[in-house]
């Protein structure tokens, strides 16, 4: 069976364009880290590069002096690929019988299934960081308060005294690969429980008053240098802080601690989930086989090679925080 199941290559493109079109809302951290695209025939690990800063002690020249050369050294972080994917089984009677599109709309419902799949696993490797700061409190137990700007300059300062430079390029918002420049700015993630929190910070601007700046999809606004972007899947550790008191809480007891990631340039590393190669859809249409010898069962399904890993830990930031019920 050719690998795309029933379908040409040509048109197993077409369907990867839709599936991932139907994902790219989801793709949040996509727009934000050292983005690779899969190669074809790849192996199992993927290299990350960085180039390390230079020696900036002042030196002074000899007249007529040649200085000493300085050398070039590099940081590689590999990360190991690990396959994802899903199905959809769909009946001939359904395929038979139903007025929609079905596979077809498999195929979409599958991107949409893919992207945020892929997203949180990104989210979970981003969120284990090491660079953590508590909105209270010196342990994630203690935390049972809501973000407040204090918090917010905390981890900016740690960002810019470790010469993490603002995000100006971000991957674009379609099924193709590619960087787009952007105005710049620290990037803020969190969960929509914390909108009304984020609101209330002493300088908040929506996105919708930007004037020329463009705002991101699922862009709430800045404050001062961070531009803070919502998602269900930036989902908080439950029950995890101090007594709720006023904050949001799953079992009513102790508050749920909501992460809240500050990112800059290059902090992380994943695989694209867009280009040729970023994901594999299949059609299998209903037909008769040893399996299901009457052809009644007919399967949609997608598979990727991905990772995600962080680059550097002063580059990333997250603050814990409780939300204000």
């Amino acid at each position: 069976m050719p690998v795309y199941g029933d379908i040409s290559p040509r048109t197993a493109a077409f369907a990867a364009k839709e599936l991932l079109k139907r994902g790219i809302p989801y793709l949040i951290l996509e727009k934000f880290g050292q983005s690779k695209p899969l190669p074809e025939n790849s192996s199992k690990t993927m290299k990350f590069r960085r180039y390390n800063a230079l020696d900036s002690t002042p030196t002074a020249l000899g007249e007529g002096v040649t200085p000493a050369s300085q050398a070039l050294t590099i940081t590689d972080v590999t990360a190991t690929l690990t396959q994802y994917g899903s199905r959809i089984m769909v009946s001939d009677v359904i395929i038979d019988t139903h007025e929609d599109p079905v596979l077809m709309e498999s195929v979409g419902l599958l991107g949409e299934q893919a992207a945020q799949m892929i997203e949180k696993m990104r989210f979970g490797v981003l969120k284990a960081g090491t660079n953590v700061l508590y909105n209270n409190g010196a342990l994630r137990t203690d935390v049972n308060t809501a973000l407040t700007l204090a918090t917010q300059r905390k981890a900016t300062r740690t960002l810019k005294r470790q010469n993490a430079r603002p995000i100006t390029t971000i991957i674009k918002s379609t099924s193709a690969w590619g960087t787009e420049t952007v105005s710049p700015g620290y990037i803020g993630l969190a969960h929509p429980d914390m909108e009304s929190d984020i609101r209330s910070l002493v300088g908040f601007v929506p996105a919708e008053k930007y004037g020329s700046m463009t705002p991101f999809e699922n862009e709430l606004g800045k404050v001062e240098d961070v531009r803070y972007l919502t998602s269900t899947i930036f989902e908080p550790f439950a029950n995890a802080g101090a007594a709720k008191g006023a904050t949001l809480s799953t079992t009513g007891v102790n508050s749920d601690v909501y992460p809240v990631l500050y990112i800059a340039a290059n902090a992380y590393g994943i695989v694209a989930l867009k280009g040729m190669f970023a994901v594999t859809p299949m059609v299998v249409n209903p037909k008769p086989s040893d399996s299901d010898p009457m052809g009644q069962r007919g399967h949609a399904a997608w598979k990727a090679m991905q990772t995600a890993v962080i680059l550097n830990d002063f580059w990333l930031a997250r603050a814990e925080c409780a939300a204000t019920a």
